[in-house]
């Protein structure tokens, strides 16, 4: 199975909430930069945070790599658990999931899966896309492919 974790692209600083912080021209263009990365190998779902910045992040990406699935999910917001993320993903079946969401919590994932703990988050940029790949979504059980960032 592969799994890519993909971090929103630049916001603006400030907006009535952090939930309603929107990309910057800067961002939009850093998204498709990423996206181009995903052009040979498409997820089979694109799982994304109910924030502004990462849904306008989702449908760039969208619109770089064709139409695909889309759900927007409650648990990847920034203060989200990692654990949670990986008990919520044991109800996708798919075998390219993309995930579309925030530090800390992406970086503090994707050290999870990789070193099976949150002691070594993987850094990641704004729009950075992390490529893993393993037998199941589980602590320790994946394998980091790549990190691309624009």
């Amino acid at each position: 199975m592969k799994l890519w974790l993909l971090r929103h692209g630049q916001a603006e600083a400030l907006a009535a909430s952090d939930s309603q912080r929107a990309l910057t021209e800067s961002g939009r263009d850093e998204v498709r930069r990423s996206a181009m990365q995903l052009l040979n190998d498409p997820p089979q779902v694109v799982l994304v945070s109910p924030y502004l910045r990462a849904q306008q992040t989702a449908a760039l990406v969208l619109d770089v790599i064709g139409s695909v699935a889309q759900r927007t999910v409650p648990w990847l917001t920034p203060d989200s658990d990692p654990r949670q993320v990986l008990n919520e993903l044991d109800r996708y079946a798919q075998s390219g999931i993309l995930l579309v969401a925030h530090q800390p919590l992406l970086g503090d994932l994707g050290g999870l899966l990789v070193h099976g703990h949150r002691q070594q988050p993987l850094p990641l940029r704004t729009a950075s896309l992390v490529e893993l790949q393993g037998e199941h979504v589980l602590a320790g059980g994946m394998q980091l492919l790549a990190v691309h960032s624009p």
